[in-house]
């Protein structure tokens, strides 16, 4: 639905039913302006819901959207909880929650940090190394659907579209679940 208040849309819910006035006063064609943030987030959402159908079909039922993110922030070296609660963009303490859970799922063992006593390492068991490899080859096999769906060169367009319009230092960032207020 969209709200009007002093003659301005502000809740931008699509229902057809409000009469909601297409594009900017320039092209009465264009979609409305919050389309396209809803719609990039669909194409992610929908990516990120088949990748985990797959990977629960190949044997990580358990495994999360969160916990992606976690892995990635974990390294191939492995991390203190300090670190991947600010890659993650979260507190030590719902770092720490989101580690122990990797732990119970087997995905992350803690063990001692070589180059100082006194610190503990979070690193990747073979378990979530193996659920990253597989999480690799399910995106380039999603890509390859969308690329059979829409056309290479058209996928292609789409990538370089938004590596054009999305500053390059939060292209890989890690903390999108603290954004949307997950950990």
């Amino acid at each position: 639905m969209v709200d009007h208040v002093a003659g301005e849309n502000v809740n931008q819910v699509v229902d057809s039913g409000k009469g909601i006035a297409s594009g900017d006063a320039g092209d009465p064609t264009d979609p409305p302006g919050f389309e396209l943030p809803l719609l990039l987030f669909a194409g992610f959402r929908t990516l990120i819901d088949r990748l985990h159908a797959e990977l629960a079909r190949q044997g990580h039922p358990d495994m999360r959207p969160a916990h992606g993110f976690a892995l990635q922030a974990i390294g191939p070296s492995g991390s203190t909880a300090s670190d991947i609660g600010r890659r993650l963009g979260v507190s030590k303490q719902a770092a720490g929650k989101t580690v122990d859970r990797l732990l119970a799922l087997g995905y992350a063992e803690r063990a001692d940090d070589p180059a100082d006593a006194r610190r503990k390492l979070v690193r990747l068991t073979p378990h979530g190394v193996d659920a990253l490899t597989r999480s690799a080859a399910v995106f380039d096999t999603l890509r390859a659907e969308w690329t059979t769906r829409l056309g290479p060169d058209r996928v292609r367009d789409l990538e370089a579209a938004l590596r054009a319009v999305v500053p390059a230092e939060t292209t890989f960032r890690l903390d999108a679940t603290s954004w949307l207020g997950g950990a």
